[in-house]
């Protein structure tokens, strides 16, 4: 017996195919786990919270609907919207549409190949994006951003929205709309190239889905009178615990963002969690004062609101300014939801079910505003294409760099008006957006014929079979 220790194929250097001289084990490790994080955000975490927060009658339908979109999204995006996101440029704001299926394209080195930047005189200033693990990876994490992201478009089109609708919405609002975020700002396109600067997704993420649920929400209608009148959570424990696995998840959504695990995916970890602490604790002050109890409801909507602030400067603003960007996170949605929403006629006529304009398009806008503020000059260095990237705060060009925070978002917020409204438009010459008045009234029976719990309540017909009899009879008692 050779006297050789016997060493496993995955670990025998370079010498197995599975293990490329470009791989870096520690990076693949915590990008593939930030992705699952990410991934946990939405199945459960978001079909819990959308399960717990809605109305009794809504609770199945919510949840599903946010089940539906994680698992239809996958479809799509490995054979034809990933590379529209990230591949070859097509057009400055589009990838070339195609699949992300086969093993020579997935096992191979990761790379963003229109991500090379270059100097006005034609000079190369940064390489394209290649990060030291396999494509595979880079698949996985940006399908679990764009899944999320139209689970939160849901949020505005709970309660009345058509399921059939829906699984058409998903598909087409992730081709036309979600992929051009994505590529002008991430993948290369002209966003990307002309320094906007979002870190892990207020542009490609928050923003389109608080305008476009809003937008969605418009088309489809609103929900009956009395849903709207009492909405009451069914479960507010089943919201926290969402709420929960989004917190802890977001670790994955803002620490993966640098595709390594470096010291600026530790930065960004860091001030996801000042932030969102800081919105949490201002939030819940400002009900107390205002409203004389301190909602768990609001505290479950500061956390989202804090988490979105920061997303667009995670990794590239100091500690002080995420405390500063929470404090802000906890008092400007929370005004706009609770007394600019209740002041405005065209807040008002829109039907956005959990707010996802306030929470998810006011902070995401913030945090974008703010990162044009705060972006300090060596972590950009660490992380932007464009060299000497800095915020209004630090002098210099800080200032063009809020401009061009101000213009993105614009874009985007245009972009994304007009085309979830030609999709609600082309998908109500199929099938109805909204449901039959009869599905309103009884919720999750009439849609699913499957009930959250096995409780009789508002909004389910009377069945003497699923409740008893009307008249329970009373055993005679022998004298």
């Amino acid at each position: 017996q050779s006297g050789k220790m016997s060493v496993p194929v995955a670990y025998q250097g370079n010498t197995s195919a599975a293990v490329a001289d470009w791989l870096n084990k520690g990076d693949n490790a915590w990008q593939l786990t930030a992705s699952t994080l990410v991934g946990l955000m939405s199945v459960p975490g978001m079909v819990v919270l959308y399960g717990g927060v809605v109305k009794k009658k809504w609770a199945v339908n919510s949840a599903f609907m946010a089940l539906y979109a994680f698992a239809a999204v996958w479809i799509c995006w490995v054979v034809w919207a990933y590379n529209m996101s990230f591949g070859e440029e097509l057009l400055p704001f589009w990838g070339k549409a195609g699949p992300a299926l086969d093993q020579a394209f997935l096992v191979g080195r990761a790379s963003l190949p229109a991500t090379a930047h270059y100097r006005a005189d034609g000079t190369l200033e940064t390489a394209m994006v290649e990060p030291y693990f396999p494509m595979a990876t880079v698949v996985y994490f940006q399908c679990v951003f764009a899944a999320i992201t139209l689970i939160l478009v849901a949020g505005s089109l709970l309660g009345r929205m058509s399921f059939l609708a829906w699984m058409l919405f998903v598909p087409l609002w992730l081709t036309f709309s979600y992929t051009v975020g994505a590529f002008s700002v991430w993948g290369g396109g002209f966003l990307f190239h002309w320094g906007v600067i979002d870190y892990c997704g207020g542009y490609v993420i928050h923003i389109p889905a608080g305008v476009a649920g809003f937008t969605a929400a418009y088309w489809v209608g609103p929900r009956t009178k009395k849903d709207r009148e009492s909405f009451p959570p069914n479960n507010i424990l089943f919201a926290l615990t969402g709420a929960g696995l989004l917190w802890m998840g977001w670790a994955g959504f803002n620490g993966g963002g640098p595709y390594a695990a470096n010291v600026d995916s530790s930065m960004a970890i860091l001030n996801t969690n000042i932030c969102t602490a800081a919105s949490l604790i201002v939030w819940t002050c400002l009900d107390a004062v205002f409203f004389k109890k301190p909602s768990v409801v609001g505290a479950v909507q500061a956390v989202i609101t804090g988490l979105v602030c920061i997303t667009p400067g995670a990794g590239v603003v100091q500690g002080w300014a995420a405390l500063v960007m929470g404090v802000l996170a906890g008092s400007v949605p929370w005004y706009t939801m609770m007394v600019l929403h209740k002041r405005s006629k065209l807040l008002q006529r829109v039907d956005d079910t959990l707010g996802v304009i306030h929470t998810h398009g006011v902070a995401g806008l913030l945090g974008g505003v703010l990162t044009g503020l705060f972006a300090e000059p060596n972590l950009c260095n660490l992380f932007l294409p464009v060299t000497n990237s800095r915020g209004a705060f630090y002098g210099g060009n800080g200032g063009a760099q809020l401009g061009k925070q101000i213009a993105g978002a614009l874009f985007v917020i245009g972009w994304n008006v007009v085309v979830t409204s030609i999709i609600c438009v082309v998908i109500r010459l199929v099938v109805p957006l909204r449901m039959s008045e009869e599905k309103l009234a009884i919720g999750d029976d009439a849609v699913h014929g499957e009930e959250a719990y096995a409780l009789w309540g508002d909004g389910e017909h009377y069945d003497d079979t699923k409740h008893g009899a009307a008249v329970v009879p009373v055993p005679s008692v022998p004298k």
